[in-house]
């Protein structure tokens, strides 16, 4: 087997991964703790409860406070408003293979729209532009993962993971990057073998980034001048065929990193302490903080969209200001 063949067998192992899980009936959710500061976090007795069930595959869950979560469905190929009362979805856009959302500082929705190989950005309408689709002439890969950072330009990843079926790889990279007001994209690190997940610290000095196909976190320092330095592994989130690899991440006010691994959700200190997991039922691809409090965490698994409470309060990059 010659090597594109060997890595285009790797990629499709790593997607498989990434979109594995129908609900595994051995598996229940609970909440398994490594430390007992993990209990600061949650109650002993939290209840997980499904918002809405029925999709194909979630992710990019967004909590709107209008009372609904935009939940993207990779296998639909649309975006939807989820609302609490009853799970009523509505249909917002028919768009090929939508993948992570954020919302910018003018709670505008941002979406890596994986077939159009671009960032773009959508109104309450439905529609959409392209705010950029190149590196230097290139098309993008397949934007993955996209979060707003603490000087308001876009951060988001751009792995080979769902690169369109027969569309050929322009960059020979993958990389993270940097989108700015004026459209201008530079590229802040390619060293990542599949970027997926990504986040900024509370106090924006760090850049988290989960590598799917290595199945790691690293964390970066994050200069006045924007770019990265210092990169290092944080933790790491090893499992088994089927169960899950680092995908979508959050980061709650205190500064504890909230990574969906191998079955469920792994919740990591500010100093990489893994404190416990979150198993759930359905192998998560992403998550959100929600509710007025921001107090409840919106999980997008596989075919569901569950809803917990816990004792943390997320971290919101639009509203950090």
């Amino acid at each position: 087997m010659n090597w594109r063949l060997s890595f285009a067998v790797l990629v499709l192992l790593l997607s498989a991964q990434c979109h594995a899980g129908a609900t595994d009936p051995k598996r229940e959710f609970q909440l398994q703790a490594n430390s007992a500061e993990f209990w600061s976090l949650f109650d002993r007795g939290a209840k997980l409860s499904t918002v809405a069930s029925g999709f194909g595959f979630t992710e990019g869950p967004v909590w709107d406070p209008a009372g609904f979560v935009y939940v993207s469905d990779e296998v639909t190929n649309k975006i939807f408003r989820v609302y609490l009362d009853g799970g009523k979805k509505e249909e917002l856009i028919a768009l090929g293979d939508p993948d992570g959302n954020t919302f910018d500082r003018q709670q505008r929705l941002i979406d890596c729209a994986s077939v159009l190989r671009a960032i773009i950005r959508i109104d309450r309408e439905g529609r959409y532009q392209t705010l950029a689709d190149r590196f230097e002439n290139r098309r993008f890969n397949s934007p993955n993962d996209v979060v707003l950072g603490p000087d308001d330009a876009i951060y988001f990843t751009d792995p080979t993971l769902d690169l369109p079926d027969g569309q050929k790889q322009e960059i020979p990279f993958q990389g993270v990057y940097r989108l700015d007001a004026s459209g201008r994209v530079t590229l802040l690190t390619k060293d990542l073998s599949q970027p997926n997940g990504l986040a900024f610290s509370p106090d924006g000095k760090r850049l988290y980034v989960d590598d799917s196909e290595r199945r790691n976190i690293q964390v970066f320092d994050f200069t006045a001048e924007h770019n990265l330095k210092n990169g290092r592994i944080f933790g790491e989130e090893p499992g088994g065929k089927g169960e899950g690899v680092p995908d979508g991440m959050k980061l709650d006010q205190a500064g504890n990193l909230y990574v969906t691994g191998p079955n469920g959700i792994w919740v990591w200190s500010p100093e990489g302490h893994h404190l416990g997991t979150i198993i759930l039922p359905e192998q998560p691809a992403n998550l959100a903080w929600g509710d007025a409090d921001y107090g409840t965490l919106y999980i997008t698994a596989t075919t569901s969209v569950y809803r917990l409470r816990t004792k943390a309060r997320g971290f919101i990059p639009y509203l950090s200001k």
